[in-house]
């Protein structure tokens, strides 16, 4: 099936969001979302044992199936990036979650798994990482109530390895101010997320 019609869609969007469309972003993203897990399932074996999560490349390609001829704005390719960073985030912590679930003996019942979840549950993470990955992600929402520029700044830069610059252009903010944000948003979730982790043992 070719992915033509969802690539002239996505830049569409992408361009829809680079003039100042907002809601663009809610119809762009479940486009990434697929699109991403198809690309996990190749990259299967780039997860394997790595809690750092190098989701750039993955992100990166995303990206140039989608962009076609030409050379898209700046604008254009950052808001996609960022977009594309978000459903990294819930791919990889929504299957976090539910293997902790499984782990604690909580599994649903049987049901049929959506392509995301299809996909995520290929990624090898061990008991540990879904952990950490699980504990990120509740830190994470929290600093997004108290502070959802800078936790948008930790999607665009660790979930998506996004660049300061492409931060910056997506966000609409500083190169010095991502900077200041990353290094507020890492010390506050290496905070938190480890009180998490230390309150579940």
């Amino acid at each position: 099936m070719s992915l033509q019609p969802a690539r002239e869609s996505v830049t569409e969007l992408v361009h829809a969001v680079e003039h100042g469309d907002r809601a663009a972003l809610d119809r762009l993203f479940p486009l990434v979302y697929g699109e991403l897990t198809i690309l996990a399932r190749r990259q299967r074996r780039a997860w394997h044992g790595d809690l750092t999560l190098d989701t750039t490349a993955l992100v990166h390609e995303t990206y140039l199936k989608f962009a076609g001829p030409g050379h898209p704005p700046t604008d254009g390719r950052a808001h996609f990036l960022a977009v594309a960073s978000k459903a990294m985030r819930h791919i990889l912590c929504n299957h976090a979650r539910d293997r902790r679930r499984l782990k604690r003996g909580g599994g649903a019942p049987h049901r049929e798994l959506s392509p995301g979840e299809e996909i995520a549950a290929q990624v090898q993470l061990s008991d540990d990482e879904s952990d950490m990955l699980a504990a990120l992600d509740e830190a994470l929402e929290a600093l997004q109530r108290v502070a959802a520029r800078q936790a948008h700044v930790v999607e665009c830069r660790f979930f998506g390895g996004m660049s300061i610059e492409d931060t910056a252009t997506a966000l609409d903010i500083s190169p010095r101010t991502v900077k200041r944000d990353w290094t507020f948003a890492r010390a506050w979730l290496r905070r938190e997320t480890r009180r998490r982790l230390d309150a579940r043992h």
